[in-house]
């Protein structure tokens, strides 16, 4: 049972290695590809959401110069406060 100067059971390990290591790197790519996809998706979302944030901020900003009672003021601007902090933070995030 040898294959030239190799025995069977060699040849058939190292075959199967091969094959092992090539359905391996195929899940692998189709692992990385799903993951990639979907922190795309993740970071499109979160730029949607920065966005929506800063756009919201603006047109409350327009409200809140033009009128509004003192308790209401102190309410929005700590929400305000809240999301300028966050969107600084993303911000920060992407400069480093």
């Amino acid at each position: 049972y040898k294959i030239g100067d190799k025995i069977v059971h060699k040849v058939t390990a190292d075959a199967l290695i091969v094959l092992g290591i090539k359905r391996v790197k195929e899940s692998i790519s189709e692992d990385f590809d799903s993951v990639q996809h979907e922190a795309l998706e993740f970071a499109s979302t979160k730029a949607d959401e920065l966005i929506s944030s800063f756009d919201k901020e603006r047109v409350k900003r327009n409200v809140f110069q033009y009128g509004m009672h003192e308790e209401i003021k102190e309410s929005k601007a700590k929400t305000s406060f809240k999301r300028a902090i966050e969107f600084c933070n993303e911000i920060m995030k992407l400069l480093e």
